[in-house]
């Protein structure tokens, strides 16, 4: 995956917890009102604060964005505490180019003619806030922070939580 250089310190943590975590649940409006998520891999974060993913132009999602490019993205990592929530707007890309320097081998099972196959296109998403929750990296550093929290009431070593903006 590719995670470029961002803008600002808040951006730099989105970016942070993309690289690691991946994969996120990306939820969509259908037309009857109702959310569906489903699993996507993160192929990029740009440096201007853009999400690219793969999909099927076939594919459900691709008409719930048109219809309404609202989206939002979770991305969790439960064992180490580490939350990320992306509210942003999807727009479908057909770029030669940007598929070509995206692309994957791990892509071809779901794309069989690879770059050259009919259904394939890119969701690129628009991030317009980020939040996050950072909690410390051991097991030990997070039960001394809930030791910390309980015994003081102050939770300032269970970690970090923040808002993001990036700048366009």
């Amino acid at each position: 995956m590719d995670v470029q250089q961002q803008a600002n310190e808040g951006m730099e943590k989105v970016a942070e917890l993309v690289e690691e975590i991946k994969f996120a649940m990306m939820t969509t409006r259908e037309s009857d009102e109702t959310l569906h998520s489903r699993p996507m891999t993160t192929l990029q974060l740009d440096s201007d604060g853009y999400l690219w993913f793969f999909t099927g132009l076939d594919s459900y999602k691709v008409d719930d964005v048109n219809e309404q490019a609202s989206v939002n993205l979770a991305y969790a990592r439960p064992d180490k505490q580490d939350y990320l929530s992306i509210a942003g707007s999807a727009e479908l890309v057909r770029d030669r180019k940007k598929m070509e320097e995206l692309w994957t081998p791990w892509l071809q099972p779901w794309f069989r003619d690879g770059l050259d196959d009919p259904n394939l296109a890119l969701l690129k998403v628009r991030i317009e806030q980020a939040y996050y929750w950072d909690a410390p990296g051991s097991a030990v550093k997070r039960l001394y922070g809930l030791a910390k929290g309980i015994l003081t009431g102050k939770t300032d070593a269970l970690g970090e939580h923040g808002r993001a903006h990036p700048p366009h």
